[in-house]
């Protein structure tokens, strides 16, 4: 009899553990779900852009010689007219001595020349001699003359090079690699300049389209010719090698006037405020331009799958049974798709969950706000 109960215990046991697993297999799974609006939706074309100083200028040497004295540090700012660099000046000091020398000895030849001419003047006035006398003292005066023209000039280009020989800042800037040390040889023909001086104040970040993409994205702005056009593309964002957004926006203020031959891209330029001095030269960011769409349809690509090529959503219809849907892709950003056709603004898709969905599945809809979904996902 014991036997009979402990049997009919377990068979007690299987049955409610069966019909347990049962109503569990019938629960339908619990999923989030959003309702889709149209709505404005700001997306970004994204360019790869090199960031330049305003200014970004090559300081070289405009004499030969021994390189004296270094003023500066590498990365340290200056401002236009200080001193940056001093090349030993004794031999041009010297042919400026020589150059002064000449012009004192074209000095004195003139005087003589001329106390030569007044003192025939009267002579030929009274014909006491002939002419050609004072004919050739005129020329030996207007020699001299031309020799103290030369001899300034000489002086002028020594006084020149003697000042090339102190090199000044050409404006204000941050200081860039010393490639030369003290004591250095250095001269007109080197590889490497001294330094590169760089404003970045403010910087112009330099990218790159395409003549397809050149087309279309002129076509989005309003204007009679591509300089009206320009004027009218709204701020643009970069984004920095770490992915963060710059605090500040930039205008695109010129584009080149031809194509490059051989990358078939035509360059355009956009300038950044840059008081923190976060942004040098040769940085490599993104450059971000929205555009804005009307009465847009977004599908998050967390609530799509792929099958054979083609994008699907699944659908919440009667009774919570889910459908597949096609949707057609009108443009990426992002996380999200800008839908065309194959959902309406007011269905109601399923968020996330979908992996394990198949169509006529039914499902327990978690409803979800789509506002903040739609946003977060836009701005990634």
């Amino acid at each position: 009899m014991k036997k009979y109960l402990i049997i009919a215990g377990a068979l007690f046991l299987v049955s409610c553990a069966g019909e347990q697993t049962e109503q569990q297999a019938q629960t339908p799974p619990s999923l989030p779900v959003i309702e889709l609006k149209n709505g404005e939706a700001t997306t970004w074309q994204n360019y790869t852009a090199t960031i330049e100083g305003l200014t970004n200028v090559e300081i070289r040497p405009q004499v030969a010689g021994y390189l004296e004295k270094i003023y500066v540090e590498e990365g340290a700012y200056v401002t236009q007219g200080q001193p940056l660099f001093k090349i030993n000046s004794s031999e041009y000091a010297e042919y400026a001595n020589n150059a002064s020398a000449s012009i004192q000895s074209a000095k004195a030849a003139i005087e003589k020349a001329q106390l030569e001419v007044d003192r025939l003047q009267p002579l030929v006035e009274n014909k006491v001699i002939a002419d050609v006398q004072l004919k050739t003292a005129i020329a030996n005066l207007n020699a001299a003359k031309a020799s103290h023209a030369q001899a300034t000039s000489t002086k002028g280009s020594a006084d020149i090079n003697v000042g090339y020989t102190l090199i000044k800042a050409p404006s204000n800037g941050y200081i860039g690699h010393l490639p030369y040390k003290q004591g250095s040889l250095i001269g007109k023909g080197e590889l490497l300049p001294l330094t590169v001086l760089s404003d970045i104040n403010h910087v112009h970040a330099y990218f790159s389209m395409s003549e397809a993409d050149f087309l279309s994205f002129i076509a989005q702005f309003e204007g009679n010719s591509t300089e009206e056009k320009i004027k009218n593309i709204p701020a643009v964002d970069m984004q920095l090698p770490n992915n963060t957004i710059y605090e500040s926006k930039g205008k695109v203020e010129l584009v080149e006037g031809q194509f490059n031959r051989h990358s078939g891209t035509i360059t355009f330029r956009a300038v950044f405020p840059n008081s923190n001095k976060l942004l040098r030269s040769g940085l490599t960011a993104k450059i971000r331009i929205p555009s804005t769409h009307q009465n847009q349809l977004v599908v998050p690509q967390e609530a799509t799958f792929e099958l054979q090529d083609k994008v699907f959503v699944f659908a919440v219809g009667d009774s919570n049974k889910v459908s597949s849907k096609q949707i057609s892709i009108a443009g990426k950003n992002g996380n999200t798709y800008l839908v065309s056709k194959g959902v309406n603004s007011g269905e109601t898709i399923v968020y996330s969950g979908i992996q394990r969905l198949t169509d006529g599945a039914v499902i327990t809809p978690q409803r979800i706000s789509s506002d903040s979904i739609l946003h977060a996902s836009l701005i990634k």
